[in-house]
């Protein structure tokens, strides 16, 4: 067994609370893609499925399609670049660190057990990203339904590649 690192005091009363308060389960962004896959239709789902690999946060069992919604600061959006707490950084870095970690095993199962998982990140689920984000999760969803998908991974949240290498330049010319 992995020994963790001790986990630092809180710099304050007021951080312990607030950390303390961070939902795993039943998030914002959780129940705004649930609300939008009921309103087109695809329901008969299960929240959390403990029988499917890594316990995603959504799991349709009968069309084998998984989504799994990340929060940008936890799981480190690689769109929107969160920004890094400033005490205790190697903590920090250690704990992102255990949870991409982690992210990657689920998803290599899910797929080894033929899932698709689609990859939803908190950022694509704002104002003027929502309704495109969503339609292709739906789009997904049914086209795994009527089985015209191999298991695969999809981030549903993806820029087109040209942004993406603008923001990649972007960062580069930071750390210059």
């Amino acid at each position: 067994m992995v020994a963790r690192p001790r986990v630092p005091e809180a710099s304050s009363e007021a951080t312990r609370h607030v950390m303390q308060a961070n939902r795993s389960k039943n998030t914002s962004p959780e129940l705004r893609v649930r609300a939008a896959l009921r309103a087109a239709g695809l329901t008969g789902y299960r929240l959390h499925w403990k029988k499917a690999p890594g316990r995603p946060d959504v799991c349709f069992p009968g069309r084998r399609v998984a989504i799994q919604i990340n929060g940008c600061f936890w799981h480190r959006c690689p769109f929107c670049g969160p920004s890094r707490p400033k005490t205790h950084p190697e903590f920090w870095e250690q704990k992102f660190a255990r949870n991409r970690e982690r992210d990657e095993r689920n998803a290599r199962l899910l797929l080894e057990d033929g899932w698709t998982l689609l990859v939803v990140w908190e950022c694509q689920l704002k104002r003027g990203r929502f309704d495109a984000t969503m339609a292709r999760v739906v789009a997904e969803v049914r086209a795994a339904g009527e089985g015209r998908l191999p298991a695969h991974v999809m981030d549903a949240g993806a820029p087109p590649v040209w942004r993406l290498r603008a923001v990649r330049a972007r960062r580069r010319a930071r750390r210059r």
